[in-house]
């Protein structure tokens, strides 16, 4: 049986608990980015049949510029709208990561072993595993958003794009270090989880 923690260690331990708020504000992002979809998703396919009003709402949004007049929707527009989609969906997924992630992490198990819907990568989290993820999911979203700029080119200025491109390979260097050092210290983990279960059956 395990010992009961006395009072302080409680006291400290229990502290984990004042993270729940910063989750449960994250599902009320999670709900704003799913309304932010459907609204651009409605201007789109508005805009499909005719609607000027939506059409130049998708334009706006975009910061599409051109010399012609705009009256309908083209490849470019079209490209835009759903890359800004996928772009919305790719963050919803870092943030449903950051969510369970981090509250089956930092908070509580949640008893999700025998459960059919259970993430494939919950099943072995932790942190180092969980940067690793968030790291990647925001190479995605990065390169979504250089995607969107590059086609859109004309309207930046120069050193948008030079910047913009800057910081994508910084994320990537970034993530190869992180993935590095999760390499690296694998090994080392392992060593000292062999010396727990030995002492344990000691």
């Amino acid at each position: 049986m395990p010992h009961p923690l006395r009072p302080l260690p409680t006291f400290i331990f229990a502290s984990r608990w004042l993270q729940l708020p910063l989750y449960v504000g994250l599902i009320v992002a999670q709900l704003l980015y799913v309304v932010h979809f459907w609204v651009e998703l409605t201007h789109l396919i508005q805009a499909a049949f005719g609607n000027q009003e939506a059409l130049q709402i998708l334009v706006n949004n975009m910061g599409y510029k051109t010399d012609k007049p705009i009256t309908g929707l083209n490849e470019t527009i079209i490209m835009l709208v759903v890359l800004a989609l996928i772009d919305v969906v790719m963050i919803s997924n870092l943030l449903i990561m950051v969510i369970i992630g981090g509250y089956e992490t930092f908070v509580s198990r949640m008893q999700l072993e025998n459960h059919p819907d259970q993430p494939e990568w919950l099943s072995h989290v932790n942190a180092s595993v969980l940067k690793v993820k968030l790291a990647t999911a925001i190479i995605g979203i990065s390169s979504i958003h250089l995607l969107k700029t590059f086609i859109n080119a004309a309207n930046y200025e120069e050193k948008v794009l030079m910047w913009q491109t800057i910081i994508h390979i910084a994320f990537l260097f970034s993530a190869m270090a992180i993935a590095f050092t999760d390499r690296l210290m694998a090994p080392v983990d392992a060593a000292a989880k062999e010396r727990d279960g030995r002492a344990k059956n000691d």
